[in-house]
């Protein structure tokens, strides 16, 4: 397997994960929930039963398949605040660049600058989302199993994937 193949399997299981969480969240909007992609698939982490995960994630599947590529995508997901982070910082980073006043002076501006960088990085780490760390292509795609595990009063799903 070539790392451009890995990626992109990676990068479909991550898609496959984004809709799997939204398809469990219009079922029941009040779940606190979190995701993990892997190579082999991805892992829900929440009080959910493994039934719910299993029917959310070949829902899931069946709604990518059938051109639902905006479920690819969740406002929740790591790569915002990765993104975020990145512009955030280095917007204050530079707006204090070359200013020989004190730190306490050079505050305000680095705080809008920040502020600035984090209302801007939204529609990009979207973007960042679709063009590069998910896939909504996943034909031949397919669920192999859901696996529950609990681990103290963590509840953890693994979703196996597999490729025809």
């Amino acid at each position: 397997m070539t790392m451009l193949n890995l990626v992109n399997i990676v990068r479909q299981n991550h898609a496959l994960e984004h809709a799997t969480m939204h398809i469990l969240s219009q079922h029941n909007p009040y779940l606190r929930l979190a995701g993990r992609t892997t190579p082999i698939g991805f892992f829900i982490y929440g009080s959910v039963s493994t039934e719910e995960v299993e029917l959310a994630a070949q829902e899931a599947l069946a709604r990518l398949q059938q051109g639902e590529a905006h479920l690819a995508v969740h406002p929740r997901c790591g790569t915002n605040l990765a993104v975020t982070a990145v512009v955030a910082g280095t917007a204050a980073f530079g707006a204090t660049l070359g200013r020989p006043r004190s730190r306490w002076e050079r505050l305000p501006l680095a705080l809008m600058a920040a502020t600035a960088g984090a209302i801007l990085a939204q529609p990009l780490a979207h973007r960042i989302q679709e063009q590069i760390t998910t896939s909504p292509e996943v034909e031949g795609v397919r669920i192999v199993g859901v696996e529950r595990q609990e681990r103290g009063r963590i509840t953890i799903h693994k979703v196996v994937l597999g490729r025809e």
